[in-house]
């Protein structure tokens, strides 16, 4: 049998850029580019070794979101996936992480899975709730926050580090996972592989197609909201001390001022 392994992967702002929220307080993508979340590629890189090392795998990877989330699709696909499917509607707009589990829930039961991988964070919300949610919502097993993870025998089985131990786990399939940055480097595209992901299927969705209420989804069914936002204050000039024979004293002054010491 071909293991089914679902990736759900998320288009979020460059990180880099000048990020702020729209006059409806949510995020302005308009005002910044955006690209498949870091931390979800260590989630694409996992599902690809999976599936290498197993007899028979599909890795397919699926996204909530604008027209542009596309682009997060096609760099899962150049890195190796087989197949993608995005979910696009306009009243998905203002989706918190309670929304978007359902409608990736729907997705996945859309898709059909035996093993749900997911980054341990989204680098935009970076809530890190959304395997634990999905996992309830499928009603099955959930083994978070893994630095290292593979699959045998119907059992997926991790290792999971703390401050001061480490610890393994296992579930029996179909199992929700969740890997961190400690999982290993995501591989780069390739030409080649860029150049077959242009190929490779794309599946539209909407909600009428998951059997979603709008009411459910976006600002007016999110459980969360921003009540207010306020631009960060410009840089100030810091405090320059001349060093003419006080430095030192100065500095430790300052130092205690400011109760650093």
């Amino acid at each position: 049998m071909t293991l089914r392994i679902v990736v759900p992967v998320k288009y979020v702002p460059d990180a880099t850029g000048d990020r702020r929220f729209a006059e409806d307080l949510t995020t302005d993508r308009d005002a910044v580019d955006g690209l498949l979340s870091e931390l979800d590629e260590y989630a694409v890189e996992q599902a690809l070794q999976i599936a290498e090392a197993a007899d028979e795998a599909e890795v397919t990877v699926v996204t909530v979101g604008p027209e542009d989330a596309r682009d997060a699709l096609r760099k899962a696909l150049s890195m190796g996936a087989d197949k993608a499917v995005h979910v696009e509607d306009d009243d998905l707009h203002g989706t918190d992480v309670m929304g978007t589990s359902l409608v990736l829930a729907k997705a996945l039961e859309h898709v059909g899975f035996d093993l749900v991988v997911c980054g341990m964070a989204s680098t935009d919300g970076t809530m890190g709730v959304l395997p634990a949610i999905l996992a309830e919502r499928l009603g099955v097993p959930q083994v978070t926050l893994l630095s290292e993870v593979s699959v045998a025998g119907g059992v997926v089985t991790g290792k999971r580090d703390g401050d001061v131990a480490s610890e393994r786990l296992e579930a029996s399939l179909p199992a929700v996972v969740s890997v961190t940055d400690q999982s290993g480097e995501a591989r780069y595209p390739s030409f080649k592989g860029i150049m077959a992901a242009k190929k490779k299927p794309v599946e539209s969705l909407d909600l009428s197609d998951l059997d979603i209420d709008a009411e459910a989804v976006g600002l007016a069914g999110a459980w969360t909201a921003v009540e207010s936002a306020a631009a960060r204050p410009a840089r100030s000039s810091g405090t320059i001390v001349k060093d003419e024979g006080e430095g030192g004293k100065q500095l430790a002054e300052f130092l205690a001022g400011q109760k650093f010491i």
